[in-house]
C-alpha cells in the first residue's frame, strides 16, 4: 500500500493502525505551493502521534474555496510533495470544502489545525470531539503563507 490511500480504503487503513494501538493523527488543507511554514506544520502535527493522515483538498475543492486561479499544482503533485515528507504518513484526497466527512471516517486521535482557528470557529470541532478525539492548534510561521509567495511572485 503507498502513501496516497484511496477515500474508499481509508476506513479499512485506520482499523489496521488502531488495532497495533497507535495514535492517528489528521490534518488538511490545500498545500498548494509547499513551503517551510508548511514543513513545520505537519512535523508539528505528526509529533502528536504515531500515524500522521493528511487530508489533501482536491483541485475541486482548492478552486471552491481559493478562486478559479487555484491551486497553483495540481493535486497529484501536490499529494506526492506531501508524500516525499517524513512526517507524512498518508495522504488522501477530499473533494468537499469541509473534512467533515473524511473525519468521520478517519475518527482521528488528534486533529490539528493552524492556530487562525479556534474551537468556536473549527467547522469540523463536532466531529472529532464525538469521536473522542482532541485538538490541538498550531501557530503559523510568521510570513510564510502560500498566498505571500504567489503575491512576491506577480
Amino acid at each position: 500500500m503507498g502513501k496516497v490511500i484511496e477515500q474508499s480504503k481509508i476506513e479499512e487503513l485506520v482499523n489496521h493502525i488502531k488495532k497495533q494501538n497507535k495514535t492517528i493523527v489528521a490534518t488538511n488543507g490545500c498545500f498548494d505551493i509547499l513551503h517551510v511554514g508548511h514543513v513545520r506544520y505537519l512535523k508539528k502535527s505528526k509529533s502528536f502521534g504515531d500515524v500522521l493522515i493528511v487530508g489533501l483538498n482536491s483541485d475541486v475543492s482548492v478552486k471552491s474555496i481559493k478562486g478559479p486561479d487555484r491551486p497553483i499544482n495540481n493535486e497529484d503533485d501536490r499529494a506526492e510533495i506531501l508524500c516525499s515528507l517524513n512526517s507524512v504518513d498518508y495522504v488522501v484526497l477530499f473533494d468537499e470544502k469541509s473534512p467533515k466527512n473524511l473525519l468521520e471516517k478517519i475518527k482521528p486521535n488528534v486533529y490539528t489545525k493552524g492556530a487562525d482557528y479556534t474551537l468556536n470557529t473549527l467547522p469540523e470541532a463536532d466531529v472529532i470531539l464525538k469521536n473522542n478525539g482532541w485538538i490541538e492548534f498550531i501557530d503559523f510561521v510568521e510570513g510564510k503563507s502560500t498566498t505571500k509567495i504567489i503575491d512576491k511572485i506577480k
